[in-house]
């Protein structure tokens, strides 16, 4: 199978995990992309969806599905979002599109996580995909030294520049064996607006597209 047909399979997958009217949180990126095309088809649609970025916003509304603001909702049902790593914990390294800050936001509002990915996302230690830190611009400089003091290789991501405004610093080299205690760590340092790993938000449910089907795995 394709990449693109094991991305529409999970995507369709996911729609099992949505219920009917409820409000829901929706992530960024190509698999996400075929979830909102799922949506889009479900017979019964829901409610309202609050987004982590602003390319799915706008595909959500061309699908006639009512976006809110974050601030709208006290909490949502379920988020449905990709990764770019998943451990067998569940902890996740996200902002490969440079949406992690307000992926983790809509997670955080989330009772459930529904991770959707092909089987290549699976690892057994975070890191091979390099960590995305966002940071806002005047401390980029010192967020890159502290990288480099734990062992990381961090590559300004030119020519971007998040919804939020922020820089992304993508840190290659490192091998995430305590996602937890890292994310913790950098989270604290001065001019950090959110480290991709997600290990406080991590997923619930995996739903990894494989060529026999679509694999679930809880944690």
């Amino acid at each position: 199978m394709t990449q693109d047909e094991l991305k529409a399979m999970v995507g369709e997958a996911a729609t099992a995990w949505v219920q009917p009217g409820s409000v829901i949180g929706v992530g960024t990126g190509s698999t996400v992309n075929c979830f909102i095309e799922s949506l889009a088809r479900m017979p019964e649609r829901i409610a309202a969806a609050v987004s982590s970025s602003e390319q799915s916003s706008l595909r959500l509304r061309r699908h006639g599905i009512a976006v809110l603001d974050a601030n709208e909702v006290e909490s949502l049902a379920v988020y449905v979002d990709g990764a770019d790593e998943i451990d067998g914990l569940g902890c996740m390294i996200k902002g490969g599109g440079g949406a992690l800050t307000r992926e983790k936001i809509v997670a955080d509002l989330a009772r459930q996580f529904v991770c959707i990915a092909d089987e290549s996302k699976l690892v057994a230690t975070l890191g091979r995909f390099a960590l995305p830190v966002e940071v806002i611009p005047m401390a980029s400089a010192l967020v890159a030294r502290r990288l480099r003091a734990i062992g990381g290789r961090p590559v300004p991501r030119h020519g971007f520049v998040t919804d939020n405004g922020g820089l992304i610093l993508d840190v290659h080299g490192l091998e995430i064996g305590d996602p937890p205690a890292l994310e913790a760590e950098i989270s604290q340092w001065p001019g950090v607006v959110t480290v991709g790993i997600f290990a406080r938000n991590r997923a619930s449910v995996c739903l990894l597209a494989t060529p026999q089907g679509v694999r679930t795995i809880k944690f």
